[in-house]
This record gives C-alpha cells, structure tokens and sequence, in this order.
C-alpha cells in the first residue's frame, strides 16, 4: 500500500486531491494537513511514500517545509505558481498540479509518479527544495528546526553566517542556529546590499559591522558591534571596501 499525505491550507484543494486519490485502491491517505507545521510532524511520523504538497501556506511555505526534513517523502506540488516558476519546477523532473486542475491532468502526474518509481528513478525533491523560486516572505526570514520546534528567524536579526560542515551556523544577538544549507545557497539567496560573503566561511550583515581593523601580514578583521571579530580574507576585504567606499 501506497502511503500519502495532503498538505494544503485549503479545505476545497485538500477534498479534491482526495476524491481523486479514491481512484487508486492501492494508495492510502495517511492523513490531511492544513499548514506547514502539521506537515513537518505528520512526515516525520507517518513517512508516507508520496505528499501532494501546496506551495502558498500561512506559517511556512511548502519550500520552507522540505527544507526541514531529513530525508523528504516524493511530492507532487499543487500550486498556483505562475508560468516562470512552473518552467522552473518542470526542468527538475518533479511534476506539479496548477490550480484548479482536473481529474484528467491529476491522472498524467500520477502516472509520472508511478513511472518513476516502478523505475526505481531518483526524483529531486532535494533540488525543488533548494531552488532560487522563493515566495516574497522567504526572502525576508530563514525557517529553522530544533527538535520539534520551529523557529522562523526574521534575517534583519542575523548579525553573520559561519560554515560547519554541511550546516551554516547563523548568529543573531541571542542565540546561534544551524541549518543544512551551503554558503553559497545564502549567498545568492540573501539581499546583496545587506549580506557581504567576507571570507569562504563566513557571511556578514553590514548593519551590524561597526569597522574594519589590520591584522598582521597585511590580513583584517571586521569588527561587529556585539564585539565579535571575523576574519577577511584578501577578496572579501577588497569586496567590502568597494561597497561601503572606502
């Protein structure tokens, strides 16, 4: 037996998919979810095989979600993304249901599905997580797990980024959070003008730099307002001069 999840914010998309679904004997729902929050805990549980999976939810986004499980369930997205993104979702080989959808174009993504995983082929959930198709609010905040909660951390309270391993640390005043994310994610991901890739392991906010102070052997430190001293490497010393004009 096959075993799904819905995860929608909308009552109305959530009975479609199901009714739907009651055409598949070997397919099973394992339960129905109404935002992000109940989905991280319903995969967590109940592992199903196979999410239907809505992008435009209160709390956090359907990409926000996939960011915080370990190892993601296969998903057919329901979205009412524009074309763009959709061009987008369709050059990872994840198929996707654009509302309102019929019965005819739920039965081709099923089929897709299926194909694939008869086939034993590797669907990139992985990659639709980590792709630059961002909702306007996930540019202004990094959603995070610690146990079973879920922190949303607002990015002007980010002082700077550290890399560890295959996380980023991510400093505010108060506290430090790790996130299974690569710098190079942040650094394309985060606002140019307020986050400045100093050195290969660390990201700054400028806001929060108050100078720049040498080091011996021509090398420098930024300095932070909290105190806090992070090395420049010679591109990223050349870089932050040129944007702040000195």
């Amino acid at each position: 037996m096959i075993k799904t999840l819905i995860i929608d914010d909308e009552p109305l998309a959530r009975s479609i998919v199901a009714e739907y679904l009651g055409t598949y004997p070997d397919i099973s729902i394992l339960q129905e979810c109404s935002d992000g929050f109940e989905g991280v805990k319903a995969i967590t549980n109940l592992k199903p095989d196979l999410i239907f999976l809505d992008i435009q939810m209160p709390k956090i986004t359907g990409f926000e979600m996939l960011e915080l499980i370990e190892q993601a369930p296969d998903v057919i997205f329901t979205t009412a993304f524009d074309e763009y993104a959709i061009k987008a979702f369709e050059a990872h080989a994840i198929d996707y249901l654009l509302k309102p959808f019929s019965k005819e174009r739920f039965d081709k993504a099923m089929q897709k599905w299926l194909h694939q995983r008869n086939q034993q082929a590797p669907i990139q959930t992985t990659k639709i997580a980590q792709t630059e198709i961002r909702q306007p609010e996930e540019r202004n905040r990094i959603v995070v797990k610690e146990g079973s909660t879920i922190r949303i951390i607002p990015v002007h309270e980010i002082q700077y980024m550290e890399a560890y391993d295959d996380y980023v640390k991510i400093f505010t005043a108060k506290e430090m959070f790790l996130k299974k994310k690569t710098m190079s994610f942040y650094e394309q991901a985060l606002d140019a003008s307020q986050f400045v890739r100093i050195h290969r392991s660390y990201i700054l906010q400028l806001t929060h730099l108050t100078r720049i102070e040498p080091l011996e052997k021509d090398s420098h430190v930024a300095l932070l307002k909290s105190g806090t001293r992070i090395p420049l490497s010679k591109a990223g010393y050349t870089k932050l001069k040129s944007i702040l004009g000195i």
